[in-house]
């Protein structure tokens, strides 16, 4: 199996397991109840443990409410906006906690710029959920990665070309001035997790973008002021 095709299939893989987490989702949401918190976006959302966490310390008679992630790995702005429905407005959450946008930063295939890419559909999400829901939106800065280890494997390295901390800035930056746009808030909980030049400590993450629970429970205890209604 040459290169493309074995692509093709590996994305064909993801497409499906998208769909069943979907509509996994979308049965879970026909018994949440509404007025809770909610984690939404990709990846770096749904390997965060915050169910664990709010078991383990009894967050839910601390806050007055239960958590619910509903994070996609893989999940794009475009696949975001396109089930909008099921990983966020069906749940009619008080509090949401987003973290989208990362996948967005990589070469476009019509050509386009990546970041007006992003923030335009960044924008629109924004402007559907003020629209739909009474909550408070919580603009999660992007969390570092650790070029050190993505440049060890070439299939990560090219898979994560445009992910570096030049254009992590510039997109928290858009991040942050969408928050002021739509009367959100935008929150950077990175704060523990950087190495001396500015990269994710090696130890935290799993292959230079995804992050082992210790690095989580750094995010967890920057969260804690915010996860209140």
């Amino acid at each position: 199996m040459d290169k493309d095709a074995m692509m093709e299939m590996r994305e064909q893989i993801n497409r499906e397991e998208k769909a069943r987490k979907l509509e996994n989702y979308r049965q879970q949401n026909m018994y949440v109840k509404p007025g809770q918190i909610l984690f939404t976006g990709s990846s770096l959302m749904e390997y965060f443990p915050i169910s664990e966490y709010w078991m383990e310390e009894n967050l839910t008679e601390k806050t007055g409410c239960f958590a619910y992630n509903r994070g996609i790995a893989g999940c794009t702005t475009d696949e975001f906006l396109q089930a909008i429905d099921i990983m966020m407005l069906d749940l009619e959450p008080s509090v949401i906690f987003i973290n989208i946008g990362t996948n967005d930063i990589t070469p476009q295939e019509d050509g386009s710029n990546w970041l007006d890419h992003l923030v335009r559909n960044y924008d629109e999400i924004l402007r559907i959920g003020r629209e739909s829901l009474d909550a408070v939106f919580y603009l999660m800065a992007y969390y570092p990665v650790c070029r050190k280890v993505l440049e060890q494997d070439p299939l990560r390295r090219e898979k994560f070309v445009l992910r570096t901390k030049e254009n992590l800035a510039l997109a928290n930056s858009e991040v942050e001035a969408l928050a002021a746009k739509y009367g959100a808030k935008y929150i950077d909980v990175n704060e523990g997790l950087y190495d001396e030049d500015g990269d994710m400590k090696e130890d935290f993450t799993v292959e230079g973008v995804h992050m082992f629970s210790e690095a989580y429970r750094i995010v967890l205890n920057n969260l804690r002021p915010y996860l209140k209604r």
